[in-house]
């Protein structure tokens, strides 16, 4: 029986929802191999929850440390495994086995995150660039999570883009039951989800809702995310430009999120570079109307389900934005195609893609 080892060092974070939900569609497959999976001392226990059947294995290396390039690399190599898949970029570049390898997006190479030390950071970035063509390169096969992604991967490192397949994710309705926000009114607030990162924009949208407020008195602008020195700086600009109506909601629970989508007038997502867009489609699931930038690969994802505007002009997201608000009609139409474009994806249909590049990268 072949084995597959997963690294799931990812798991628990938000870009670690992706290996945390393919674990558990795998182990609902019943699949023919045998598989060890690789993660954080705090998610052994959640993660043999999900998967009983699957071996679950403590590994403490951390991404870009010579942990990663030497303890983990000794770990797997111990484990004998036929396949590896790693769930990011980030792996030991001395192993040589059968690798798939899952790139989500080039954002890194692309943005800097000014709350770190930027020396520090452009120097961590010029190794990531370089690592990204060495590991699509030395992949057995690469799988991305959007047609967008896949071209972008296959121009960036240079390879014919038969070696990458798309395989899309998905979103759940979330089970926890609704519990509300404070200071946040139903229905008359719009809201973004996710960290407030450069390429998130989220300065452009709150110019964009400034204005909007001045019309439009009673919306409200809820921003969903645990603080950090960038939300922190957010906030201090909103004090400083005197804008009102904002709220910074902080970490959201499952059940906070889920009364979060179902009770906005509209989810906007000003992204200016995404490899998937989950969150959007996360609010879609739950009946929220999808307002969404049009950059990257957002309208592959979210199709004629959401409306769009140019993420780099404020004068044109308050005027999608604002034609949303003041159309009930519309908003309710965009809730029906959320619905219908969500249904399109699934977590099992996800497993059933990676499945079959596992058996296509065994067989060869």
């Amino acid at each position: 029986m072949a084995r597959i080892v997963i690294d799931a060092r990812e798991s628990g974070t938000s870009t670690g929802r992706y290996i945390d939900k393919l674990i558990e569609n795998l182990h609902a497959l019943q699949p023919e191999f045998e598989f060890v999976i690789l993660t954080k001392p705090v998610r052994v226990g959640y993660l043999k929850s999900i998967a009983p059947n699957f071996k679950v294995l403590e590994s403490n290396c951390k991404e870009f440390t010579f942990a990663e390039q030497f303890g983990l690399l000794k770990q797997i190599r111990g484990l004998k495994a036929d396949l590896v898949h790693f769930a990011m970029p980030q792996q030991p570049l001395l192993y040589r086995g059968k690798v798939v390898t899952t790139i989500h997006d080039l954002t890194t190479t692309r943005f800097r995150n000014p709350s770190k030390n930027q020396v520090v950071f452009w120097l961590k970035q010029q190794v990531y660039k370089w690592l990204i063509k060495k590991v699509v390169r030395k992949s057995s096969q690469i799988i991305s999570v959007s047609q967008f992604v896949k071209n972008d991967v296959a121009q960036y490192a240079k390879i014919r883009d038969d070696k990458i397949t798309v395989i899309y994710l998905a979103a759940d309705k979330i089970a926890e039951a609704p519990k509300s926000v404070p200071d946040v009114t139903p229905g008359s607030f719009i809201m973004y989800v996710g960290r407030p990162l450069p390429h998130k924009n989220l300065k452009r949208l709150i110019e964009a809702y400034s204005i909007i407020r001045n019309t439009k008195h009673s919306v409200q602008l809820a921003l969903v995310g645990a603080p950090d020195k960038l939300y922190d700086r957010h906030a201090q600009w909103v004090k400083a430009e005197h804008v009102e109506g904002v709220v910074f909601t902080g970490f959201a629970s499952e059940g906070q999120l889920r009364w979060l989508y179902q009770n906005s007038a509209a989810y906007v997502f000003p992204s200016l570079s995404e490899g998937f867009g989950l969150p959007g489609l996360e609010a879609m699931v739950h009946g929220a109307p999808v307002i969404s930038s049009r950059a990257t690969c957002l309208p592959e994802i979210y199709g004629e389900a959401a409306e769009y505007f140019d993420p780099t002009s404020v004068r044109d997201m308050v005027r999608v934005i604002g034609h949303v608000l003041e159309d009930p009609a519309r908003r309710q139409q965009l809730r029906q195609l959320g619905f219908a474009q969500a249904r399109k994806y699934s977590w099992r249909k996800t497993a059933e893609q990676t499945l079959a590049i596992y058996r296509q990268v065994l067989s060869s």
